[in-house]
């Protein structure tokens, strides 16, 4: 038996197009999706800010400031480098924590915010296949969970997208300036939280 020699080769990039793999969609379409992705990274920074607001405004006892004040620090710097998932847990026990906190909805924000960032997670790392004749493509995404994203994206998907994540960013705010806080790092109207 004769035993055959594979066929060896390598990918030759001076033949790809311009700007491969992202060449078959518009410059509209990129723009969209990037404008979309830096939106939920302001979301995330707002998300960080309102955690700091609400565990700075948080009452404890006496006796427990000690305790709270060597967890506080730690929690603040986890919560710079955490994720949206990780950011949005904290944000509703912070919320959750803090007696002073009005908002009557919380449970509503913290749902939008969670499936928001499952869109988030498809934009941000899904492998953009080939647009269809309407400029629309289905990104390849597979979650923890084992399910395939199968919905067509285009610019009127990531604009509303984008919409949406901006109206949850104001949201999350309001949390923090409906209690009478300025927003914090902001000029807004309200108490300062931390001099």
């Amino acid at each position: 038996m004769t035993v055959k020699e594979p066929v060896k080769s390598v990918v030759n990039q001076n033949t790809l197009p311009v700007g491969f793999p992202t060449h078959a969609h518009g410059t509209e379409f990129w723009e969209c999706l990037g404008r979309t992705v830096a939106t939920f990274g302001f979301l995330e920074e707002v998300l960080v800010k309102a955690i700091f607001a609400f565990t700075a405004t948080t009452e404890y006892s006496e006796a427990e400031i000690e305790e709270a004040y060597s967890k506080w620090v730690p929690k603040l710097e986890r919560s710079l480098s955490d994720q949206l998932g990780a950011l949005i847990d904290t944000y509703g026990k912070s919320v959750r924590d803090n007696s002073d906190a009005t908002i009557e909805n919380l449970d509503d924000l913290i749902n939008d915010l969670r499936a928001a960032s499952k869109i988030r997670n498809v934009l941000c790392h899904g492998s953009w296949r080939m647009p269809d004749s309407n400029g629309a493509s289905i990104p390849f995404f597979v979650n923890r969970q084992k399910e395939v994203f199968e919905t067509s994206i285009d610019v009127a998907f990531l604009n509303q997208v984008q919409k949406h994540a901006v109206e949850l960013s104001c949201a999350v705010i309001n949390t923090v300036t409906h209690m009478g806080w300025q927003f914090p790092s902001s000029n807004g109207p309200g108490e300062v939280v931390w001099r």
